[in-house]
């Protein structure tokens, strides 16, 4: 496939401590402490800059020192921020992780009420150059009304991904209320996935997605790898061994696997198998984007 990627969601300013010695509550604990602009959509954006794709990137930025920071720094990875927009006044998104020593996090806080200029209005406006897209990427950071406003007027393929067990209710809640009452993809952890359905295992909560007019259903399960179904194929990809130095990232960095694969015709659940390698990349660096992640996927 050729032409680009449109990824639509958050774009936040992170601030992550990965600490250097066990974790004791209520107590100052040695490690260290980076900041670097981060958020679900903006991640898998700079990942499949990364992959070489064009991406047109549809968010909101703060109007001060952090939203200008974020701003800039999609520039300087080509990002087009055309159907992106400024909003003077308000904070940029914020998210604050605690990582402990082994990489896995103990506890985040996400301060993202920008995101909620995203409405079905803002989409509107910008739809017909979502809909020349060859494939459109969203997280649930956005409402469930503007997610609903994508399954119903999206013509393009729509993945979406689902951010935390807190966001992901509102794509079923959308995809409920839908005239289309289908979806082309949907990537979900387990945690997630058991949320939302209610489901104890990967394949009862893959067959009741499905079942919902989810085509596409990847539910990844960390070291375990993914479970891919289209309810009629239905296949446990084993995760790629590694030394995990960083968790944070790898979820977005799949589903940018995924879409690479796919810009490339890979078909599904193959494609699935490009995203554990750029999951696996992402644990192996203590970024959130690992800027070496095409070394690994050949």
């Amino acid at each position: 496939m050729n032409g680009y990627v449109t990824v639509i969601g958050g774009v936040n300013m992170d601030i992550s401590a990965a600490l250097t010695a066990p974790f004791v509550p209520a107590d100052s604990v040695p490690g260290r402490v980076t900041l670097g602009c981060g958020g679900v959509a903006r991640n898998i954006a700079h990942n499949l800059r990364l992959m070489g794709h064009d991406v047109k990137f549809v968010s909101v930025f703060g109007g001060e020192t952090f939203g200008e920071m974020c701003w800039r720094e999609c520039q300087a990875i080509d990002l087009d921020l055309t159907l992106s927009e400024r909003c003077e006044g308000m904070r940029n998104g914020l998210y604050l992780c605690v990582n402990d020593q082994t990489g896995d996090m103990i506890a985040a806080v996400a301060d993202t009420d920008i995101i909620s200029h995203i409405t079905p209005e803002f989409l509107e406006a910008r739809i017909p150059a979502i809909n020349e897209s060859t494939l459109v990427i969203a997280d649930t950071n956005i409402s469930t009304e503007a997610l609903q406003y994508l399954i119903d007027h999206c013509t393009a393929p729509l993945v979406i991904d689902t951010v935390s067990t807190a966001k992901a209710p509102r794509i079923i809640k959308a995809l409920q209320q839908s005239e289309k009452k289908s979806l082309n993809s949907l990537k979900l952890n387990l945690q997630e996935a058991q949320a939302v359905t209610h489901c104890a295992t990967a394949k009862e909560a893959a067959d009741r997605l499905t079942a919902m007019g989810v085509e596409q259903v990847y539910i990844t399960l960390g070291s375990d790898g993914v479970y891919c179904s289209d309810g009629t194929r239905h296949e446990h990809l084993k995760a790629i061994p590694s030394r995990v130095i960083n968790t944070t990232g790898a979820g977005d960095a799949f589903i940018a696997g995924v879409a690479h694969a796919r810009m490339q015709d890979i078909p599904f659940p193959d494609c699935a198998q490009t995203g554990l390698k750029a999951a696996h990349a992402t644990l192996l660096s203590l970024q959130t984007v690992n800027p070496e992640i095409m070394n690994y996927l050949n």
